[in-house]
């Protein structure tokens, strides 16, 4: 049995692990938003706060690494893994931010289905993220996530195909073309960190 004189820094797997539920938070409020198109100016400004949130996290992570004298990956890894969950926090914000913006009042259909693939993958994350500090049976929140991202894919097809189909006007294509586009990025995104994930495990096996 090895023994460390330095024990390696449990800090991150909780850091993580809250910055998944926070985007997960985000990513509820994304849903119910496109669902309702309601009290927009306040789930609008909860996204923004959640959205600082997961930055402050990030910052926390990176500080934490700067300092950390044994990690329990790959520093690079984790550098990566925080910015790729704020890159997901930074899609959602602004999914609630164009619906604001463009004043959206009606929504396609196809965006509907992308918020809700969007919670689904979400809820995958924060299980794979809680189980970052064994590494172990990781497959099925994979899996789970990249099933919602090949779904998401089919659906943003036919988003965009409804889209330019000449039956909406150009502004309203230009608006939702923008926010189909976002949903999408932050599936997406999702998948990238699983994919990260999946080889910080083929590193440490």
């Amino acid at each position: 049995m090895r023994f460390r004189l330095i024990p390696r820094d449990e800090g991150f797997f909780q850091l993580f692990s809250d910055a998944a539920v926070n985007i997960d938070e985000g990513a509820k409020i994304v849903a119910e938003l496109l669902a309702e198109l309601s009290d927009i100016e306040a789930r609008v400004s909860r996204l923004v706060a959640i959205e600082h949130q997961g930055d402050v996290l990030t910052r926390t992570i990176l500080q934490r690494l700067d300092r950390a004298i044994i990690t329990p990956f790959d520093r690079e890894d984790i550098h990566a893994l925080a910015e790729g969950l704020d890159d997901v926090a930074d899609r959602i914000r602004a999914v609630g931010e164009l619906v604001q913006l463009h004043q959206v009042t009606e929504c396609l259909h196809a965006n509907i289905e992308l918020s809700r693939l969007l919670a689904r993958a979400s809820a995958a994350n924060v299980r794979m993220i809680g189980k970052l500090n064994r590494l172990r049976d990781l497959q099925p929140e994979m899996d789970e996530i990249d099933a919602a991202e090949t779904e998401g894919d089919d659906v943003y097809r036919r988003g965009l195909a409804e889209l330019y189909s000449g039956n909406h006007k150009a502004f309203t294509v230009l608006r939702w073309q923008d926010i189909v586009s976002e949903l999408e990025e932050a599936l997406d995104g999702f998948e990238d960190v699983s994919y990260l994930v999946a080889t910080i495990a083929v590193k440490h096996a």
